[in-house]
């Protein structure tokens, strides 16, 4: 028996889950999401937690197993309370503006980037104008956004420089060392 998916999923007050034959819809004060599962586990709902089971013991039900259960406690989660990851810009003259919902990065081009609007996706930008907040109710968006606005200029091992997350460690590299 999977660890992960025999452990109850709590459905906290506020959350309305609906479970059909083969997807879990839930609706919170984050927002509304849908989570599809496969026919090989069983979902169901008893008062006010979510039991995922399975009936046979082969190979991919057990797989499935526990990822159904991740992915279903991932969306009661994430409609409850959210997910969000936090980064920073690292660097002389590198900036964050929040505008017209997205992000303006001012990070040593000759060109400012701007990262648009993405429906269930906040970005909060802190005091200092060099740290920010990638916030929503999916999980996979919110990281999938996160990396997206990283990889524009990741941090460069000698100086480190650039966007990483918040307590991210770059590691160092010695520069040139001059010849004889």
């Amino acid at each position: 028996m999977s660890r992960i998916g025999k452990m109850p999923v709590v459905i906290p007050a506020g959350v309305e889950v609906k479970i059909h034959a083969d997807y879990v819809e839930a609706k919170g004060p984050k927002g509304a999401d849908v989570v599809d599962f496969l026919p090989l586990v069983k979902v169901k709902q008893v008062e006010n937690t979510i039991i995922v089971s399975r009936d046979s013991d082969d190979r991919d039900a057990r797989a499935t197993h526990g990822l159904t259960r991740a992915l279903i406690n991932n969306l009661i989660t994430g409609v409850s309370t959210g997910f969000s990851r936090d980064l920073e810009v690292v660097g002389t003259g590198y900036t964050v503006l929040a505008q017209q919902g997205g992000l303006l990065l001012n990070i040593g081009f000759s060109h400012p980037v701007f990262i648009g609007p993405v429906d269930g996706i906040a970005y909060e930008v802190q005091k200092g104008n060099t740290s920010f907040s990638v916030s929503g109710y999916n999980k996979y968006m919110v990281g999938q956004i996160s990396a997206k606005i990283r990889s524009v200029r990741p941090p460069e091992p000698f100086k480190g420089k650039g966007i990483r997350y918040k307590n991210e460690y770059v590691r160092r590299k010695a520069g040139k060392t001059v010849g004889k």
